[in-house]
């Protein structure tokens, strides 16, 4: 069995060293039958977690060894992306809701993973089709346990947990307190071990963010958010809503003044709510106008600023959202408006700072980045090597005109430097990408 070296992952991933939580969790993961890790939002918690399960697979047996289950589609396919990028020898399925389980079970039985990650409804769904074998998984990781209680995935867990008969390592993570652990995991009777980073003198999260207060004149707090995010010139913003209705809202509101939006909740269909995700992480967008829906699993580094249009309904919505920004060993802004009669809340740990509104307020500024579309994919046999390949032969691109690279089975997204993609795109119009005619066009949030 080839080799998984760890150096080798963190080069691939652009990552210099593991943080100290990251390290501890891979040793004590690694060492014990049963973990609870908790940690902050942003600290990186899907590679510790990741590590010690690719060190234990198996890639000459082809057969599921190890199952990760999220409490959301979107942190399934982040999780999943990690994996992806980690480039290791394994093989790894996605499953979840919003695209037919029958092309799932085809992609099941054709790459024949090692690694299975997704959603508790979805994984049982394949389990009662007998689609994947269960009695080979010998890992089980529940990703956000916190989250899938208060969705209430009780019982979803608790029949996947009976099934995997053959489990011997068990890692539950979550980064907020953890409620008390349901018995039907057994990891009572074992009693785990439990990695704290959530208390103030073992997280060094609250000291990357600095949490603002902003000043509404008025109930309708749509100028002082334009006015807020014209003190960010090209730098992205999340701007997190509190109903689906303010999503669509908030958003024509910005694009009317000229800003470049995503627009992100659950009312959308799947593959909308994907382009939505990757025109903002690709750069095309500035600003995500998004319910929480995305204060779990949205993972852009480089993110510097989340503004709270609504308070959120719970503290640790709060934390979650802030979780955005301030990742890894970045520094964050946290931004909470609020209209006359709004008083300020009372966050354990946070300590809000008044922010000072004033002129002048600059304009619109055009993001870096635009998305290009490219009609071949993954199921096409296409890799990112071959668009770049293209890109850069057939339409005189540089390496440095592209950015982030998302494959789908029929399709790849590019983003591609403003200034250059126009001429990009007018020379490969015509062009044959792996001697297969394609369409390629520029992609609009």
């Amino acid at each position: 069995m080839p080799e998984i070296h760890t150096p080798d992952i963190l080069s691939r991933l652009g990552i210099s060293q593991l943080s100290e939580m990251q390290r501890n969790a891979v040793s004590v993961i690694t060492a014990n039958a049963d973990t609870v890790l908790l940690a902050p939002t942003g600290t990186g918690k899907t590679l510790a977690f990741l590590l010690p399960l690719v060190s234990a697979l198996d890639s000459e047996k082809a057969e599921p060894q190890a199952l990760v289950l999220s409490p959301t589609r979107e942190l399934a396919e982040q999780t999943f992306s990690v994996f992806t990028r980690m480039g290791t020898p394994l093989r790894a399925c996605c499953l979840h809701g919003g695209r037919p389980a029958m092309d799932e079970h085809r992609q099941l039985n054709n790459i024949q993973p090692q690694l299975i990650v997704g959603t508790p409804g979805r994984i049982n769904d394949h389990l009662d089709k007998g689609n994947f074998a269960a009695d080979g998984i010998r890992m089980l990781v529940i990703d956000e346990f916190d989250k899938m209680l208060e969705l209430k995935f009780q019982d979803e867990l608790g029949r996947i947990v009976r099934r995997l008969t053959g489990v011997r390592r068990s890692v539950l993570v979550s980064a907020t307190d953890a409620p008390e652990i349901p018995a039907f995991m057994g990891l009572t009777r074992r009693r785990p071990v439990v990695l704290d980073y959530l208390s103030p003198s073992s997280s060094r999260q609250k000291a990357r963010i600095t949490h603002y207060i902003v000043r509404s004149p008025q109930r309708d707090k749509l100028e002082t958010l334009r006015m807020l995010l014209s003190k960010f010139g090209q730098q992205q913003a999340v701007v997190f809503v509190g109903y689906r209705e303010s999503v669509d809202r908030v958003g024509q509101f910005l694009r009317g003044q000229g800003y470049s939006v995503s627009l992100f909740h659950g009312g959308m269909e799947q593959r909308e709510r994907e382009r939505s995700l990757y025109l903002f992480a690709g750069g095309a967008a500035n600003v995500l106008v998004s319910t929480d829906l995305s204060a779990r699993g949205l993972d852009i580094p480089t993110l510097r600023h989340v503004v709270h249009y609504h308070q959120p309904a719970r503290p640790e919505d709060y934390l979650h959202r802030c979780g955005r920004t301030g990742r890894w060993d970045q520094n964050g802004d946290s931004y909470l408006i609020l209209a006359p009669g709004e008083t300020e809340p009372q966050y354990e740990g946070v300590d809000f700072e008044e922010y000072d509104l004033r002129p002048p307020y600059a304009p619109p500024a055009p993001s870096k980045w635009v998305s290009v579309y490219i009609g071949k994919g993954r199921k096409d046999k296409l890799s990112k090597g071959d668009v770049v390949g293209f890109l850069c032969k057939q339409g005189g691109a540089r390496r440095d005109d592209i950015g982030r690279i998302d494959m789908g089975e029929h399709w790849a997204y590019v983003a591609v430097l403003r200034s250059r993609v126009r001429q990009i795109i007018s020379q490969c119009q015509g062009e044959k990408i792996k001697k297969l005619s394609t369409k390629i066009e520029l992609m609009k949030p």
